[in-house]
């Protein structure tokens, strides 16, 4: 076993780990028949457990061959490979879960969520690729209206809605 499939396994093996404990956990969470505060905690150990185990699947598979480059001198584009996370998105995805978890209270749900989305999804656009602004917003006004109704009608939960209090 290489050294890139003992880490997979033990990244494997760790996430299990904390899925199960965290299921454990949830199970011991006071309920109720139906849906209640405790459903989502357990689904969500469901999934890390799913995600675990898929991890420690994968770590026992054959890795992939890579092809040699066809002209004998890389290029610029080629020695660095495009799913490369540079540190300037990740500290723009932390700033923006921070802003995000400051503004969300005074501002409300909807609306912050909307903005977190939108902008998160200019930071995740690869720097070669056009911007898609329309289905940004689109996706992002969407989803934040379905998460607000869903925990609102669904699961009787209210979050705030902030600037919006007013009008729902």
């Amino acid at each position: 076993m290489n050294t890139l499939n003992k880490k997979e396994l033990i990244i494997g093996i760790a996430m299990l780990g904390a899925s199960l404990t965290y299921l454990v956990l949830a199970q011991q969470l006071p309920g109720h028949d139906g849906v209640d505060a405790a459903t989502v905690p357990k689904l969500l150990a469901g999934f890390l457990s799913l995600l675990g185990l898929m991890q420690l699947i994968s770590a026992f598979a054959k890795p992939k061959v890579v092809a040699e480059p066809a002209s004998p001198v890389p290029t610029e584009a080629e020695e660095r490979p495009a799913e490369v996370i540079e540190p300037k998105t990740v500290l723009k995805t932390l700033g923006l879960i921070l802003g995000y978890m400051a503004l969300l209270g005074p501002v409300g749900f909807p609306i912050m969520t909307v903005v977190y989305l939108y902008l998160q999804f200019l930071v995740l656009t690869p720097v070669n690729q056009k911007a898609r602004h329309l289905t940004y917003l689109l996706i992002a006004v969407i989803c934040s209206a379905l998460i607000f109704l869903l925990f609102r009608e669904a699961f009787d939960l209210l979050l705030p809605a902030g600037l919006l209090n007013n009008y729902i």
